[in-house]
């Protein structure tokens, strides 16, 4: 059992680690101190029901619906480029003067958690990574599965929270208009590259 729990720890982490729109948004928001954990514990609990769902037998049905992947992937495209777009503006704002962490551009609470699902659940590259990659090696591991799933869920949670755990510390560092602008130009980068790679991909997808 604790040898399938570690295998989980460990693939678990291997899908997370890769720079993404999810770890993007939890930097961001640890930086700028606007509900890190929140934002942490929203991404760790999706994680949890994504891969729950790919081990126990939602990975093949996801993975024949071409048209889910399909319309899942344009959303995310259309979501990725505006959300990078308002990178790049903050990055230009950023250079008149320092970030401010009681400045009128704080966020809502509500507004936080809206922009952080859409940027898990509209992010096709979880479906892939959580659903269809973990669930399908989740389930060769039969009635050990669930120690499977327990292992990757802590990976996940690890994960978040120590990312925005470390962003929040870091954020007097950080609050520099030299700092933001690298970091929001970093994170609009990030966006419009994987947002790119994602409508080549379904672009290709649909012409084959």
């Amino acid at each position: 059992m604790l040898l399938t729990y570690f295998q989980g720890v460990v693939l678990g982490m291997a899908m997370i680690l890769p720079i993404g729109p999810q770890n993007a948004f939890v930097l961001s928001q640890g930086m700028r101190r606007q509900y890190p954990i929140m934002v942490a514990g929203v991404c760790a609990l999706s994680d949890g029901v994504l891969i729950s769902l790919g081990v126990f037998g939602g990975g093949a049905l996801l993975a024949s619906s071409t048209l889910v992947l399909q319309l899942v992937t344009w959303a995310g495209v259309l979501f990725l480029l505006w959300y990078g777009w308002g990178a790049f503006k903050d990055a230009l704002r950023a250079s008149s003067e320092a970030f401010s962490l009681q400045d009128g551009a704080v966020r809502s609470r509500y507004r936080i958690i809206a922009t952080v699902l859409a940027v898990t659940w509209l992010n096709p590259h979880v479906y892939i990574d959580t659903v269809v990659v973990l669930g399908s090696l989740g389930e060769q591991f039969g009635s050990l599965r669930l120690w499977f799933v327990l292992g990757a869920v802590t990976a996940s949670i690890v994960w978040f929270f120590s990312l925005a755990l470390l962003a929040a510390w870091m954020a007097p560092w950080l609050q520099k208009s030299s700092a933001q602008r690298i970091i929001n130009i970093g994170i609009g980068s990030v966006m419009w590259i994987i947002a790119f790679q994602l409508a080549r991909h379904a672009l290709a997808g649909i012409l084959a």
